[in-house]
């Protein structure tokens, strides 16, 4: 299981965030992600960010649909990949309707079909090909003119892993069928078959892929208390910001976190929460969240309910673990992220010794002078 952590360029100190980066890296991390929510951009920190690190991968932690062309993403993704030596991973995401509406002012209809062409179209540009598209959000080039089928002055010079982060079962769908990997959120490993799982195994299937073939990364805020009491301060803290995503995130019709947190078993209060939520009553709406929705969906325990936490996720499927960690100074976010990447470590240990066991169970249960077919 490999470990990730996600950082903006915005609503902190840059400085420190670049030290929290490259400090990750010395401690192991593998990927870290840029995300743009309605303050920075992705690209140009991760421009940034290339130059600072030497090991890690780099991603875009969703650059948004419909806030630039499939072409402009493109060319983002490409100059990005080459100049951190094939260490890019383009990360998309629909956003929603708040967003893409509420401040671009572009239409946020369609975007599974957006999703898809945009796909496609990225694919076709990195290859060095002539980019000529007719679908049914994109025509390239333009009809009605006198432009002609163009390519881009460069091409990738290394494999260029897409990553979808999507929530929606349509969408989760079309992540297994077309995408190198799954950026998911809201996870519940005890709920993520129906919720998550069955959507993006009937898109593997439909593309002859099987679960290998997708990358599965989850996120979650990682925190350690030292004993009960400090855990349930802990817990308490967080249900004002779980109660935003589930009644302040997305538009007043459409929010999938919530749908994914209702899919996963809290229908009713999460339809409670963001009533209330809508109708301003913010302290409201946080006191209906339950201790067991904070818990369900993060990585905030003692150390040894985050270990267990991380082997459960690990059998559910998950592949590469995205940290968020808790932390009032750089100092403190560093020492929880080293204690969690230390946890994983730990976690893997004890499955790869588990998986030499069995093999050798295998073998000791064979019967002489068989061989294995």
């Amino acid at each position: 299981m490999r470990t990730s952590t996600t950082i903006e360029a915005s609503g902190a100190n840059w400085r420190e965030t670049v030290d929290f980066v490259t400090e990750a890296e010395k401690l192991g991390m593998d990927i870290c992600w840029v995300a743009e929510a309605w303050g920075s951009e992705a690209p140009s920190p991760l421009g940034y960010l290339a130059a600072r690190t030497e090991r890690m991968l780099l991603g875009s932690g969703i650059i948004q649909l419909a806030t630039r062309t499939p072409a402009a993403i493109a060319r983002a993704a490409i100059t990005l990949s080459n100049i951190s030596g094939g260490r890019f991973v383009l990360g998309l995401g629909p956003s929603g309707p708040q967003v893409i509406e509420g401040l671009h002012g572009v239409p946020f209809a369609r975007p599974l079909t957006r999703m898809r062409e945009t796909v496609e179209i990225v694919r076709q540009a990195a290859t060095g090909e002539k980019i000529s598209y007719a679908g049914r959000e994109f025509t390239i080039p333009l009809p009605g003119g006198d432009a002609k089928p163009m390519r881009l002055s460069m091409r990738s010079e290394h494999e260029l892993p897409i990553y979808l982060a999507t929530l929606s079962p349509k969408m989760l769908r079309l992540t297994g069928e077309i995408a190198d990997g799954w950026l998911g959120t809201s996870f519940v490993p005890e709920g993520a078959k129906e919720a998550y799982f069955d959507h993006l195994d009937a898109g593997l299937a439909a593309s002859g892929r099987t679960r290998g073939d997708l990358n599965i990364c989850q996120g979650a805020e990682v925190a350690f208390a030292d004993d009960e009491d400090a855990l349930r301060t802990m817990v308490a803290s967080r249900k004002k910001e779980l109660a935003f995503s589930l009644g302040g995130m997305g538009s007043a019709t459409t929010n999938y976190y919530n749908s994914a947190y209702s899919r996963q078993g809290w229908a009713d209060v999460a339809a409670e929460v963001r009533t209330r939520w809508q109708s301003g009553d913010r302290d409201g709406a946080a006191a209906l969240v339950t201790d067991d929705m904070v818990l369900a969906t993060t990585l905030i325990g003692t150390e040894d309910m985050v270990r267990e936490r991380l082997r459960v996720w690990r059998e559910a499927g998950v592949d590469t673990v995205r940290f968020y960690p808790a932390g009032e100074s750089l100092e403190a976010r560093l020492t929880t992220l080293g204690r969690a990447i230390e946890l994983v470590r730990e976690v893997e240990e004890v499955r790869e010794v588990q998986e030499v066991g069995e093999r050798g169970s295998t073998t000791a249960a064979r019967p002489s002078g068989a061989t294995a077919t």
